[in-house]
């Protein structure tokens, strides 16, 4: 029988077996439609939905009930749970989605699509809210201070190229950690950044941006000084440091991103919590917006898909510009 890791990570594996009987001769076949099934979602969608269908067939078990397949019965019940216990609205939206990938990949009908299971989640929503909390924007002023932060050493030169080249490309927590040396090339306008694969690119296509030099922090010189500092040729840009003060030959994770953004944001006396890594992205389109930037120059940088989600930081911008009320008292 065939089977499919939805999580690499061993403490929450969780296994969707595939039909079995099909004929030996196209194991080998179907054990690569499997692989080929297990790349339709990124890496971090994959390991999100294991560990959430992991935590699902662990309350499951202990209920003496199967996670696979699972009834709308079950999983109403669960969903539930995972309310009373604390756990956010958009957590259990994403549980559910890991449910129903499950049993969509095994060839079973999703127990999600129950009515029970649709009403419990709308009444989850209705009660608890749905509004997420947003990390605030490091904008261009709190970025340059956030950059200067630091003691001079390779952690503080690495964190700074990390949070100049992140704010000045938008670039998301996975586009930023994901950079090699090879997708960065250096003209006498600046840096082109070749971004292989993002969450609006799944498929690789490529996108290359310009990011322009900066007169007060520039990010093509922070760049620079990192990769020569660190000794990087090739690979991964961004890397972790030992204690000892050595560069290791593995990549950053996106949640060690969001932890560098919330230590600089400390050490300028900023709240920690209210920054994360979405905050250099929402950073530069702020900012942008607030210097009257165009919606469609800012795509360029962002690579937003939709206008409509740049206009929500241009209405926050320009809130009280030409205010239909004012003057009014």
């Amino acid at each position: 029988m065939s089977t499919l890791l939805t999580n690499s990570d061993e403490r929450s594996r969780a296994l969707i077996e595939l039909p079995a009987g099909h004929l030996p001769a196209l194991r080998a076949d179907l054990d690569q439609a499997v692989a080929y099934a297990k790349a339709e979602k990124a890496e971090a969608t994959r390991k999100a939905y294991g560990s959430d269908f992991a935590i699902f067939a662990a309350w499951a078990a202990e209920r003496g009930l199967t996670g696979l397949p699972a009834s709308a019965e079950a999983v109403a019940a669960f969903l539930a749970h995972e309310a009373t216990i604390g756990v956010k609205p958009s957590t259990i939206s994403r549980r559910v989605a890991a449910i129903r990938y499950a049993h969509r990949l095994a060839g079973l009908a999703s127990p999600t699509d129950a009515e029970p299971v649709k009403a419990t989640v709308r009444g989850i929503r209705r009660e608890k809210g749905t509004a997420p909390k947003k990390m605030a924007p490091a904008t261009s002023g709190v970025l340059i201070a956030m950059a200067a932060a630091g003691d001079g050493g390779l952690a503080a030169i690495r964190d700074r190229a990390l949070l100049l080249l992140g704010f000045a490309g938008a670039f998301r927590r996975s586009e930023l950690v994901g950079l090699d040396v090879g997708d960065l090339q250096e003209t006498e306008a600046g840096l082109l950044v070749t971004i292989r694969r993002s969450k609006t690119d799944q498929e690789g296509a490529g996108q290359t941006i310009a990011i322009v030099r900066g007169s007060i922090a520039c990010p093509v010189q922070a760049v620079r000084a990192w990769i020569e500092a660190a000794g990087i040729t090739e690979g991964a840009v961004f890397r972790p440091i030992t204690r000892g003060g050595r560069v290791r030959a593995l990549r950053l994770t996106a949640h060690s991103v969001a932890a560098i953004v919330k230590a600089r944001a400390s050490a300028i006396g900023l709240k920690a919590s209210d920054f994360g890594g979405h905050s250099l992205r929402a950073g530069f389109i702020t900012s942008a917006a607030a210097k009257g930037a165009s919606l469609f120059r800012m795509m360029d940088v962002s690579r937003h898909k939709s206008v409509d989600t740049l206009r929500g930081y241009v209405r926050n911008v320009e809130a009280f510009k030409d205010h239909a009320g004012a003057g009014l008292l």
